[in-house]
């Protein structure tokens, strides 16, 4: 794809349009009205979603670990669900790993160009000592984010299940695979 201007998150959203002129209680209905719409678009999916959760398993029981692998907002959500699993479910830290283009800064500030290189999420899960009994899901927005696209590339080559988690397909002019497994 050469721009990412087909992809129906860079559209206005028709039933939010106008939005910044309504008054608060007419933006949350709005808001409101569109979240309603969330659990319906998961619940088509809950065959894939056990086949992720099941393989995920698997790899635990084998002594595996977890990787989210993201850039930008995408990463930030990964290392948000990675941290937040040794309180809610006592797993030890290293279980479930996080990891965003552009490092730690890229936590709290936005790390321009961070994500262009494949090269750099190679690096970034070989650092982390990733390995064939791991599970790498790649967290990307647009589905063409580099440095997780050359992560989720270097897990294939150790062998290892990949995932691949994106944002909603191109306009209906235009189709775009879903990479799972």
């Amino acid at each position: 794809m050469d721009s990412l201007h087909d992809l129906t998150t860079e559209q206005p959203n028709p039933h939010s349009l106008g939005i910044d002129k309504k008054s608060t209680l007419e933006i949350l209905r709005i808001i409101n009205r569109e979240d309603r719409k969330v659990p319906l678009v998961i619940g088509r999916e809950l065959k894939s979603l056990a086949d992720v959760i099941d393989t995920v398993v698997e790899s635990f029981r084998r002594g595996g670990k977890l990787f989210y692998v993201g850039a930008g907002t995408s990463g930030r959500l990964g290392i948000l669900d990675a941290a937040e699993c040794p309180p809610t479910y006592g797993t030890p830290p290293e279980m479930v790993q996080g990891i965003i283009a552009g490092g730690s800064e890229a936590l709290v500030r936005s790390v321009e160009w961070a994500e262009d290189k494949e090269s750099e999420g190679k690096k970034a899960i070989d650092e982390r000592g990733f390995c064939s009994k791991d599970v790498l899901i790649g967290i990307t927005a647009s589905g063409q984010a580099p440095f997780v696209i050359g992560a989720m590339k270097r897990a294939r080559q150790l062998g290892t299940s990949v995932v691949a988690m994106s944002g909603p397909p191109l306009k209906p002019s235009r189709t775009q695979g879903a990479g799972q497994r």
